[in-house]
Formats: C-alpha cells, sequence, structure tokens
C-alpha cells in the first residue's frame, strides 16, 4: 500500500472524526466521512491484493501449513 493512500486515510478519519463532532454520531454528514473512509480502506486492500495472483490452495497453505495438502516433499 502506497505512503499517498495510507496518509489520505488518514486525512479522511480526521475529517470524519470532525464531521461527527461537529454534526454529531447520527448526522448524514458523520455518515458520508465514515463511508469515504471505507471507500479508500477497500480501495488501499485492492491495491495490496492486485499485485498477488495467488490460488485458493497456496491461501489456504499459508493459514494451515499443517495441513496434509501442503506437504511439501523432497524428491
Amino acid at each position: 500500500m502506497s505512503e499517498n493512500i495510507k496518509e489520505r486515510i488518514e486525512k479522511e478519519i480526521e475529517d470524519a472524526r470532525s464531521a461527527c463532532d461537529v454534526s454529531g454520531s447520527n448526522s448524514q454528514e458523520c455518515a458520508a466521512a465514515w463511508d469515504a473512509v471505507e471507500e479508500l480502506q477497500a480501495e488501499a486492500s485492492h491495491q495490496r491484493d492486485k499485485g498477488t495472483d495467488r490460488t485458493s490452495l497456496e491461501t489456504y497453505c499459508d493459514n494451515n501449513p499443517e495441513a496434509d495438502e501442503c506437504r511439501v516433499y523432497d524428491t
């Protein structure tokens, strides 16, 4: 994830907190501000995942290295 998007997320979080403080936590402004944060976080996640073309088995084995399906044998 690039530093630029991290900085944008941090700024949006500050803006969202400010909007909620000013308008109230149940206001449309507050909700819209947090929606903007969520959209940036989703974009950051998408950028992280974009560079990895992992198979479902590779992902499974990363999370379950002890599984039989993930054993690696020397030949």
